[in-house]
């Protein structure tokens, strides 16, 4: 259920400055904090304990993206099961949006699942979601089927999107490239 922006057609703004984010493990203090920002971010949040058992759940990784000066701007997680890496959730503070916070946070996710051996990964995204979606592209996932009406708020589709064989060199050679232009 992954979505970055509610308004799915929001322009990003000049790349030329990033600031500095830090991306860590989430822990259980950040929980309170990433449960407002779910609030903010979707129309359909999971609750605080949902966070609790991810973050105790070793097939789960969980980070949040903080600002220089201690803002908790993002947040990401997605579960590994033998080579597959399921994302199952990338959300950025509506004031933040347009820093590539999102971006970071995705990139900081395939890593953390080639490092458990995942070699493909997947994930479900609102099908207006035009920002997320070419974020998604840009990163290899291609769409490979529809679930219908999959969300309950408004009986949007779901795209559920695979990337295939991220760890080929290919693939590598382009999350370096990714890598530097975020640095």
């Amino acid at each position: 259920m992954i979505e970055l922006s509610p308004n799915y057609n929001q322009p990003l703004l000049d790349d030329t400055y990033l600031p500095p984010v830090t991306i860590r493990l989430m822990r259980v203090e950040d929980i309170e904090h990433v449960s407002r920002l779910e609030r903010r971010c979707y129309t359909l949040p999971w609750s605080s304990s949902a966070y609790v058992t991810e973050v105790g759940n070793p097939s789960a990784y969980y980070t949040v993206a903080v600002l220089a000066d201690g803002t908790l701007a993002g947040y990401a997680g997605m579960w590994v099961n033998m080579d597959e890496a399921h994302l199952t959730t990338i959300a950025v503070d509506p004031v933040h949006r347009g820093l590539k916070i999102g971006e970071r946070l995705l990139l900081d996710l395939l890593e953390e699942s080639m490092r458990r051996g995942a070699n493909h990964a997947s994930l479900e995204v609102r099908e207006r979601n035009l920002v997320a979606r070419s974020l998604y592209f840009k990163y290899g996932f291609d769409d490979v089927a529809v679930r219908k009406n999959y969300y309950s708020d408004n009986g949007e589709n779901a795209l559920i999107m695979w990337a295939n064989e991220i760890r080929s060199p290919a693939y590598l050679d382009m999350l370096d490239d990714y890598r530097a232009r975020l640095a």
